[in-house]
């Protein structure tokens, strides 16, 4: 077959290295680095937006402390089988099990709680920052998804795909059997993330509306996990759906009529966006604090 010429061939061990007892995957190593990547990204683009240092690393960490409580959750609620009978493992992240997608919807949580705490001025704002953040993670953790080979797919008998060869690899238990070529479905993802982050970039530049990129990436994203899940193995929930899509469906319909809202809604007061990056930084720091009510942008 065609699909089995031009696969790619994954013969890597999932676990890199074990230090004191504790093994190191690729997905481990990753998912650092997504975090990272992440809060590199939420902190530009708060800086950009006028936010004080302080105030742009607690986002980012928000963000990571908030993707890191969603991840294990939705993983648990997806795979609650193995769970039931010993509710301590739930704690036990340590020995693996998380969902990127509980990462992005608690990420998402984490950086708007803490704006709420702390009375971050434009709390739409902050939403779209975290949105850039959330999704580069999200790319990033895909490439230890590929290596690792934890997410079964259908088999492809288009012009390319992917085959596990590694004996570790987790892969090699999927349905379709050690030898068969599936579809790349976590490779479709990571391309789609990248996708839409620049479409995200579009929106932001081109937008003066505060919250629309943040809507825009919870639609953009749910409307892709709810196609490509149908290439997956995910267990089947209700009415022929997964957890994941049916959790897109609940993003896509409150995502929608609120982005329609606020482009009902009239446009905030104060300078554009291109009238801020005339000011000088002084300037607008002042402008911040006078936007929160008189508070500090701190």
């Amino acid at each position: 077959m065609l699909s089995d010429l031009l696969s790619i061939k994954i013969p890597l061990d999932p676990n890199l290295f074990e230090i004191g007892g504790l093994e190191i995957s690729w997905h481990g190593l990753f998912t650092a680095l997504a975090v990272i990547a992440g809060v590199v990204v939420a902190a530009y683009f708060a800086r950009r937006a006028d936010y004080s240092e302080e105030t742009t690393y607690n986002i980012a960490l928000a963000l990571v402390a908030g993707g890191i409580i969603g991840a294990r959750a939705l993983f648990v609620i997806e795979n609650w089988e193995l769970f039931e009978d010993d509710f301590s493992e739930v704690f036990a992240i340590n020995t693996g099990g998380i969902s990127l997608y509980g990462a992005l919807i608690g990420g998402g949580i984490g950086g708007l709680a803490y704006a709420f705490w702390r009375n971050v001025p434009n709390k739409w704002k902050v939403a779209d920052i975290v949105s850039f953040g959330a999704i580069v993670g999200m790319a990033v953790g895909r490439v230890g998804d590929i290596i690792n080979g934890e997410h079964c797919a259908e088999t492809t008998s288009l012009p390319w795909g992917v085959k596990y060869t590694d004996p570790q690899s987790p892969n090699v238990f999927c349905p379709p059997g050690p030898e068969a070529v599936q579809h790349p479905a976590v490779g479709y993802e990571l391309l789609a993330d990248l996708a839409i982050f620049l479409v995200l970039l579009a929106i932001y530049r081109r937008s003066e509306r505060p919250g629309l990129t943040f809507l825009a990436m919870a639609f953009l994203y749910s409307a892709m996990r709810f196609g490509l899940s149908f290439l997956r193995f995910d267990e089947i929930v209700w009415a022929g759906l997964r957890t994941a899509q049916i959790i897109a469906i609940v993003v896509m319909v409150l995502a929608l009529p609120t982005a329609v809202y606020l482009l009902r809604a009239g446009l905030p007061k104060g300078p554009t966006r291109a009238e801020r990056r005339r000011l000088t930084r002084a300037e607008r720091r002042r402008l911040a604090r006078e936007e929160a009510g008189g508070g500090s942008s701190d």
